[in-house]
């Protein structure tokens, strides 16, 4: 967790596209940088439906493991409009700080900072039978808005940075912020998870099957899986949500690809495991969750996230479209990527109207690791 969390227009303002041009280049891997875990709305709060039943001491219990941050009290009035039309839209953030039992699975020094290297923004659309999410690379290079943090320091704006600083610089705050200045939209709630919380998770779900088309091979996110069908443990399920060595050409872009294949082998196996006639199960993964994620407040006791998971249950891999912010190469370095402007545009003017993304909305930059995994 971060230390704060504890106890189809381009928008008007804020961050837009940096003023550098022309036609983008694959990028070249890279052997260093920090790795990202997979976190959605449903995996974080599907599970917490045992609030329902959980009367007394279990209640307690996991409303006291929950942490949330007052994004609203923060931020105040200088925000996007919020949408009234039946719609919502959530930030989902995986955090890879290394303090704590993090430091183990994350490799790495932990020098008190955190990054958010995956971040997901989850359109619901009304009437709650579906949803679209979209993947922000964390190397998009954007125009950071100035932001307070949770502790009232104020952080100056910023041109040309990469996304995922915006986390680092001034936490869940400031993610918000950045995203709302992307998009011009307004994130109606927050979820973060961590680490060591995404793989218990899993482990608590008796592991997740997925068919891989190709082998994937990662040292750096101990990865080794054959090509064939595998039932993902904790650990291996990090290490596929983390790799970008692997498969592909080794970018974030590529590794997005993967999360987006993995998230939707989760849904079915959430849908599937039959935790609901299984009380034991059921407790264990919602004390697992309610520890895993940090909220926004308003989803920051079991009975608000019992609700919000109560109106997300619907929503499965059939009815979820997936896809990343368009992007396109940096022609001044490989290993950063630029917005495409007018594709985003259809992008954030489908969310903010509440429509299905054209298909129009697709970068030109891509991971060339779509199809490796399968549910």
């Amino acid at each position: 967790m971060s230390a704060e969390s504890m106890p189809e227009p381009i928008p008007q303002t804020g961050a837009q596209e940096p003023g550098r041009g022309g036609r983008g280049r694959r990028r070249k891997p890279r052997s260093t940088g920090r790795k990202a875990l997979l976190a959605t709305a449903w995996t974080a709060a599907g599970v917490l439906v045992l609030g329902g039943a959980g009367a007394g001491y279990l209640y307690f219990k996991l409303n006291g493991n929950l942490h949330s941050v007052d994004i609203n009290q923060v931020l105040g009035k200088d925000r996007p409009t919020k949408i009234d039309n039946g719609s919502e839209n959530i930030l989902v953030l995986g955090s890879d700080t290394r303090a704590g039992t993090n430091k183990k699975l994350g490799g790495g020094t932990d020098d008190g900072s955190a990054r958010s290297d995956t971040a997901m923004i989850v359109h619901v659309y009304e009437g709650h039978k579906k949803a679209s999410v979209v993947s922000i690379p964390r190397d998009t290079l954007v125009d950071r808005p100035a932001c307070t943090d949770t502790k009232g320091t104020t952080h100056p704006a910023a041109n040309a940075v990469m996304f995922n600083e915006a986390y680092s610089t001034g936490g869940a705050t400031c993610a918000v912020k950045s995203v709302e200045a992307l998009t011009g939209i307004r994130m109606d709630h927050y979820l973060e998870v961590d680490f060591a919380g995404f793989q218990k998770l899993i482990d608590d779900l008796g592991g997740v099957p997925v068919t891989t088309t190709r082998a994937i091979a990662d040292p750096q996110s101990h990865l080794d899986l054959k090509a064939g069908t595998h039932t993902l443990d904790g650990q291996q399920a990090l290490g596929l949500v983390r790799t970008r060595h692997g498969v592909g050409d080794g970018s974030d872009l590529g590794r997005i690809q993967l999360q987006q294949a993995f998230v939707k082998a989760l849904l079915g196996q959430v849908k599937n495991v039959g935790v609901f006639s299984d009380p034991k199960k059921l407790y264990d993964l919602a004390d697992t969750a309610t520890k895993a994620v940090t909220t926004d407040s308003d989803l920051g006791s079991v009975n608000s996230l019992v609700d919000f998971a109560d109106g997300l249950k619907g929503i499965d891999a059939r009815h979820m479209t997936m896809v990343t912010m368009p992007v396109q190469y940096d022609p001044a370095n490989p290993n950063r990527v630029l917005l495409e402007k007018s594709k985003a545009r259809l992008v954030w003017d489908a969310l903010r109207n509440d429509r299905p993304i054209p298909a129009s909305a697709k970068g030109t930059a891509t991971g060339e690791a779509g199809g490796v995994v399968s549910g």
